[in-house]
């Protein structure tokens, strides 16, 4: 009897620490997390198109560079991220600035101002996710404009606000939300800075960005 029972209570333990490795494996293999999808990677070159909405400072009256208040157009961004948190690229935009032949006596309807600018950007991927603001500043220049001008404002050969190109400096941020690592979707405004007085205007853009 004794044996019995002794040799029952074995085969219990037995089973029981069978039954806890088991258990203590299957929950050591469930605490691994899951890799981190790479949304946004190091040596990244990104082209983006985008279209543009572009405001002035100051009433189309004033504003000596546009000339109007609104301008519509389209962006080109090429940028490379040497670290996925940062990059350097180049940014081009042009804008028509049609106007009123009810308001203006010239013949410039139809007119396009073009930006040419060297940017650096700085990007935040926020954790795994495709989410990402980021920041930039740029410099370069801005031509087509000037010719505009105050409608109520005779040009003289001392005005030198009529038609030439500008120094620009550019501000901004936004945000990127990607489809798949190659492909996202990229909104942002923008300040920018025209050399001159009440030249300054905002920009804001939406487009798709291409990631290779």
């Amino acid at each position: 009897m004794k044996t019995l029972i002794l040799s029952l209570t074995a085969a219990i333990a037995m089973v029981s620490a069978a039954l806890a490795g088991e258990t203590y494996t299957k929950e050591s293999k469930s605490v691994a997390p899951a890799p981190c999808p790479q949304w946004y990677a190091d040596n990244e070159f990104n082209l983006t198109l985008s279209g543009a909405y572009a405001w002035t400072g100051t009433e189309w009256r004033d504003d000596r560079y546009l000339g109007v208040d609104h301008g519509w157009g389209g962006s080109l961004d090429a940028k490379y991220f040497v670290h996925r948190y940062f990059g350097f690229g180049f940014q081009g935009s042009l804008l028509a600035t049609s106007h009123d032949e009810e308001t203006f006596d010239n013949d410039d309807d139809g007119d396009f101002v073009g930006t040419a600018l060297g940017t650096f950007t700085l990007r935040f991927p926020i954790s795994c996710s495709r989410f990402a603001p980021y920041v930039w500043g740029g410099g370069g220049g801005i031509f087509g404009g000037g010719s505009n001008g105050n409608a109520f404002t005779t040009v003289t050969d001392d005005d030198d606000d009529n038609n030439d190109n500008r120094w620009m400096g550019q501000v901004g941020g936004g945000f990127e939300v990607r489809f798949t690592p190659h492909c996202g979707w990229t909104n942002d405004i923008s300040w920018n800075i025209v050399e001159g007085t009440h030249n300054n205007f905002g920009m804001a853009r939406t487009g798709i960005n291409f990631a290779f």
